[in-house]
């Protein structure tokens, strides 16, 4: 996030994520750092928010799978059907780490996509997730479209792929 909006602090941006529908205070912080500008300019012209650049990254890590261009935006669609694919942990798959149910989305419609979105970016940069990949080597996996069904075989044969998103500077 520190690339986003360097004004922002990365923990207070999670925090107010994971606290959304705790409190209205966490909901107001969260719109304003979602609508503000970067500085850049979108495709079409227009300035580039927190939102846009945010659901771009997360595109990053499905354009493939959602056959995204490199720079389109992640809509609802794609947050929706990568959703259940996430997980926290190594290439084994541990029902008790599934992203979204963890993190309490039980629906990805709308309202909440973007917010997803957010969750798993900032997360990745400055939550617990980047504390876990520290500390104990663990990491957002993207798994297979159906983890549950996976077969002891399937899941140690899944691809792996890394995935860097710079923290400073650089494009996203």
């Amino acid at each position: 996030m520190a690339s986003i909006a360097k004004d922002i602090d990365p923990r207070q941006f999670y925090d107010a994520i994971v606290h959304f529908d705790e409190s209205e205070e966490a909901q107001d912080f969260y719109y304003q750092v979602m609508d503000m500008l970067t500085g850049r300019k979108n495709k079409s012209g227009s300035d580039e928010t927190v939102r846009d650049r945010i659901l771009k990254a997360y595109g990053v890590l499905f354009c493939e799978e959602a056959g995204l261009e490199p720079g389109d935006k992640a809509g609802v669609d794609e947050v929706a059907d990568t959703a259940d694919r996430l997980y926290i942990g190594g290439t084994g798959y541990d029902p008790e780490h599934w992203y979204r149910m963890k993190y309490h989305f039980p629906v990805i419609d709308d309202d909440n996509y973007d917010r997803f979105a957010a969750l798993v970016l900032a997360d990745m940069n400055c939550g617990p997730l980047h504390d876990a990949a520290l500390n104990d080597g663990d990491t957002l996996v993207v798994g297979e479209a159906d983890p549950l069904h996976m077969t002891a075989e399937q899941r140690q044969n899944q691809k792996v792929k890394s995935v860097t998103l710079p923290t400073t500077g650089g494009e996203q």
